[in-house]
């Protein structure tokens, strides 16, 4: 199943060579062949080439007749373009076929692709964060460490998934102290969320991302006005004040309360500190269950860990909960985002 893979670089430089190298040795391992665009690998201050470098990669991208369209790495700097890109372009590419695909600071040209033309792009790995990882990792999990394949075998199936146009959903198990938490956060979500509820909401467009950067779309032409979604959300990097701090941004937009459900992904690689006095995640996510009354789920195995579903970013999808397991389901999607 050889498929053509065109690789670009619209935000951060590529740092680490060495990571690049081994994403692109590994799906061309897979029998892909991949592309690499001329300024894949360019660099200017933070960014993968000036504005008008990585603007280019962009419509080079599009114009490229490649299966799948995949960052090389996030960071930032699309936010700086969202004005220049030439949608059209970007919609016949999807219309033919074409996947873009990726995460982070991605997000931004997602939600715009979407908000500005209504075609469906994917959320899952890049070059770097996703098939760049070392050849051997370890992983701490409770008082032992095991080695896990250098490339995670969820991410790899799904991807997998995706060239064959066969993945139509994905699941994954809410925690343990689900119906405490519920309890806690009110009598709405404790209806909802009781170890025996089962309940399904059918329908619903799928959208989302990185948190930080979907708030910074706020306001904008750039950001999707989306009711009786379904909104995931994941972030790194960010301490859970800040993280409670855009929630609240959405909530008093008024976004979160038009959804049909918010689905949370992991939030990672942030530190607490002893001024925080037990505020956590956790804090956070009973928080602002308290304040709506659409289900706030969590554990979706999406963000920035080596574990990671692909989500079709503007899908219409059915979100079925049968007690702590969650099904995620958007059927079959045929070429250029289209949906049957």
């Amino acid at each position: 199943m050889k498929k053509h893979i065109y690789i670009y670089s619209p935000s951060g430089a590529v740092r680490d060579k060495a990571a690049f190298r081994r994403g692109v040795n590994r799906l061309k391992a897979m029998g892909h062949d991949v592309e690499l665009d001329q300024d894949a690998l360019t660099s200017h201050q933070r960014f993968a080439g000036d504005d008008a470098t990585r603007l280019a990669a962009i419509h080079r991208a599009a114009a490229s007749g490649a299966d799948v369209a995949m960052i090389s790495r996030g960071g930032y700097g699309l936010n700086r373009i969202l004005g220049a890109i030439r949608y059209k372009q970007v919609a016949r590419a999807i219309d033919k076929g074409m996947d873009f695909l990726g995460l982070s600071d991605f997000t931004a040209f997602q939600l715009a692709v979407l908000a500005k033309t209504g075609r469906i792009t994917w959320a899952g790995p890049s070059v770097c964060e996703g098939f760049g990882a070392k050849d051997e990792a370890v992983l701490a999990k409770a008082n032992s460490k095991k080695q896990v394949a250098a490339v995670d075998e969820v991410m790899r199936a799904c991807f997998e998934d995706l060239l064959a146009g066969q993945g139509e959903g994905t699941g994954w198990r809410e925690p343990r102290t689900l119906a405490a938490d519920m309890v806690n956060a009110g009598v709405f979500h404790a209806r909802m969320m009781g170890e025996q509820a089962q309940w399904t909401i059918r329908d619903a467009q799928l959208w989302g991302g990185n948190l930080s950067v979907l708030v910074s779309l706020l306001g904008t032409p750039y950001f999707p006005q989306i009711k009786g979604g379904v909104l995931f959300l994941e972030d790194v990097a960010e301490h859970p004040y800040r993280i409670e701090r855009m929630l609240t941004q959405l909530l008093h937009a008024g976004v979160l309360a038009e959804q049909k459900a918010i689905v949370l992904g992991y939030f990672t690689e942030f530190n607490l500190v002893p001024h925080d006095r037990g505020f956590t995640l956790k804090t956070v996510i009973n928080w602002l269950r308290s304040q709506l009354r659409v289900p706030v789920l969590t554990n979706l195995p999406f963000g920035h860990l080596p574990t990671k579903v692909l989500l079709p970013v503007g899908a219409s999808v059915d979100l079925v909960v049968q007690g702590r397991d969650v099904l995620l389901l958007w059927g079959h999607l045929d070429g250029g985002g289209d949906q049957h």
